[in-house]
């Protein structure tokens, strides 16, 4: 893993840092089809991913746009503009399998104490795919239900757990 001594304590990776000065899909899209919002209170970090649903001539439904809004550290930022890249062109149930480590490895490596960052975006990303299936009163799947529930049980638990600084 190639690192950048100069900028950061020698953290991230220069594809990290990259990715933060000039990040891809930032920006909000206007009447989304499914929208995901995630945060930690406990390092600050907020993401907001927009997803644009379309048919491809199979007939399967792709993520044919997808932009994100991230107040949060260079890292939250990096995986935030990963993801979108990652899913971008992707059927709904291919974007489904994309997992943090697929956002660490596309980066070059992430600090392990900001992997927490990859795991926000793969939760914004599962997010807005859920909110599309509920707008559309689309079937969920089992799978695609317990990854909502889990999301809103951890952040209910550090909701608490923080409460008094909320």
């Amino acid at each position: 893993m190639k690192k950048n001594n100069n900028i950061c304590g020698g953290l991230y990776t220069q594809k990290v840092l990259e990715t933060f000065k000039n990040p891809h899909n930032y920006g909000k899209i206007k009447n989304a089809d499914g929208v995901g919002k995630v945060g930690n209170i406990v390092c600050g970090d907020v993401m907001w991913l927009y997803i644009k649903v379309e048919k491809n001539k199979k007939g399967e439904e792709i993520i044919k746009d997808i932009k994100f809004e991230t107040f949060g550290c260079v890292a939250a930022i990096s995986t935030s503009s990963t993801i979108t890249d990652l899913a971008k062109g992707k059927t709904i149930s291919q974007a489904l399998k994309i997992e943090k480590n697929d956002v660490i490895k596309k980066l070059g490596g992430l600090p392990f104490i900001k992997y927490h960052c990859s795991v926000l975006a793969v939760d914004a990303l599962i997010e807005a795919v859920y909110d599309y299936f509920l707008k559309n009163k689309k079937k969920i799947s089992q799978d695609l239900q317990k990854k909502h529930e889990k999301i809103q049980k951890e952040k209910e638990i550090i909701e608490k757990r923080y409460e008094k600084w909320a």
